[in-house]
């Protein structure tokens, strides 16, 4: 029997996976689809979702498939005269299609051990005394101590458990494919940059082998609405650009919406949600593949404290708290970036007001924080570093913090060269080193880079491991709970 059992392969399920298995959890990650899709539903990665890459040693798989972008245009496409300095040793998007990303997390998770099932249908989910489990197409049941929904939008799992999903319909909907076009390189060129002074949602990129990426407003879909056709493209084109530019040959055709929609809670007893599953929102701004790879990313060492049996207790419902938070934000990041692109007079005023404003430093840096996630903080304790993620700072002697985090392991930042986590040296390492970089006499992070303790005192930070990761070894057991 497994520990979990993931139910969807997508960036999200297979992030999760990964996660679990470098604290040696035996995972079943089911997913419906034989083969991996082609559709290329997100075409770049955040700074934060790069530097998650780089602190699991993914980053320099990617980082040849992609191309490397400024971030100043991603809030509603407006572009201030100044560039914007982030806090990072990543201040920019890559941009690499979607499919490519699930490519190398995929490998990474077989690499780690992880168990990939397709074909495999969920219709249902089963909750038990000593766990969860859940029901596939044709009877077979299949048993695990938790599992996990990352199955998108229309969630079977989430349905499953009676969890509401707030929000709105769509109200504006898009085509999304890979065609062939008759029309000349040039002239899509042209067309394209015409029709986006007044439709932000359209766009049209060449790609290898004469395939055009396209993307061209639509009625607002519903989820009843069939799958488009090369034929409704077409007619979709015409409209906007005045000619179906020869659209033929699909080798995919997707439809998306702006549904903005929110779980009521991410977790019902031993059955979780993330991705896709716990929330949707419009597309703007490429936040969806993101917010997925980060809630696995926040995810993946509190349900492995659960199942190993060192989590202290009301770990695992610190997902919720610190996760469902950002997801609400990021459903007012995308909404108003969606009211900036339309083509009324109305928002096209207050695109041109926001325009003005982003000039100033402040502001400009404030909303690419939120669109890069850099600006995420969890509310741990009091003070200005706790809560935050560590930058990757370099230390004297030669090493940097990133490549320390690949085990999944918390990590203590020692520079008296005095503290010690013995009673924890299981599940925390120490790097006693000095940085020009770090201000604090030393700081405690969780497996996810997120600052948890600062100080010099011993007896501060035994409470602060006690609180992040269980109970010490020497020490008396105490009460676990997930």
């Amino acid at each position: 029997m497994p520990d979990v059992i993931i139910v969807g392969a997508g960036p999200t399920g297979v992030m999760l996976a990964s996660e679990l298995r470098l604290h040696g959890v035996e995972v079943l990650l089911l997913e419906r689809e034989l083969e991996p899709s082609p559709m290329v539903r997100a075409q770049g990665i955040h700074a934060r979702t790069i530097e998650i890459m780089e602190q699991r040693g993914m980053l320099d798989r990617l980082l040849p498939q992609g191309q490397v972008h400024p971030t100043d245009r991603f809030f509603a496409g407006i572009q201030p005269s100044e560039p914007v300095r982030l806090d990072t040793t990543h201040p920019y998007v890559l941009g690499i299609p979607q499919p490519e990303v699930e490519k190398v997390l995929m490998e990474r998770a077989v690499e780690l051990g992880v168990e990939v099932r397709r074909g495999c249908e969920v219709v249902g989910v089963h909750e038990g005394r000593d766990g969860a489990g859940v029901e596939l197409v044709g009877g077979e049941r299949l048993q695990a101590r938790f599992v996990v929904g990352c199955d998108g939008g229309r969630s079977t799992v989430r349905k499953a458990l009676g969890i509401e999903f707030a929000g709105e319909p769509a109200t504006s909907g898009w085509i999304l494919g890979e065609v062939e076009l008759t029309a000349t390189t040039e002239e899509v060129s042209a067309i394209t940059k015409r029709v986006r002074e007044t439709h932000k949602g359209f766009g049209i990129v060449p790609r290898d082998g004469g395939v055009f990426s396209v993307v061209t407003p639509a009625d607002p879909p519903s989820d009843d609405t069939p799958p488009p056709t090369i034929d409704e493209l077409r007619a979709q084109l015409t409209a906007y650009a005045g000619s179906d530019l020869g659209a033929h040959s699909p080798r995919w055709l997707s439809r998306f919406g702006d549904a903005t929609r929110l779980a009521e809670h991410y977790r019902r007893g031993s059955v979780l949600i993330a991705g896709d599953a716990a929330h949707v929102h419009p597309p703007q701004g490429g936040q969806g593949l993101n917010l997925g790879i980060q809630d696995a990313f926040n995810l993946g060492w509190k349900l492995a404290a659960a199942v190993r049996g060192w989590s202290p207790r009301g770990l695992l419902d610190t997902y919720e708290s610190e996760r469902r938070p950002v997801a609400a934000e990021v459903l007012t990041l995308t909404r108003a970036q969606a009211l900036l692109q339309s083509a009324e007079p109305g928002p096209r005023a207050v695109r041109s007001l926001l325009a003005e404003l982003m000039e100033l430093p402040g502001v400009h840096r404030h909303l690419i924080d939120k669109v890069t996630s850099l600006g995420i903080w969890y509310a741990v304790g009091e003070g200005e570093l706790l809560g935050q993620r560590s930058r990757d700072i370099a230390f004297t002697g030669g090493r940097r913090l990133y490549p320390l985090l690949r085990s999944g392991r918390g990590v203590l930042v020692d520079q008296t060269g005095s503290l010690t986590v013995s009673g924890w040296h299981d599940r925390v390492d120490v790097l006693a080193e000095r940085s020009d970089e770090l201000d604090p006499p030393a700081v405690l992070l969780r497996p996810d880079g997120h600052i948890v303790w600062v100080g010099d005192d011993e007896s501060d930070l035994e409470e602060a491991l006690l609180r992040w990761f269980g109970a010490s070894l020497s020490g008396p057991a105490a009460a676990n709970g997930a």
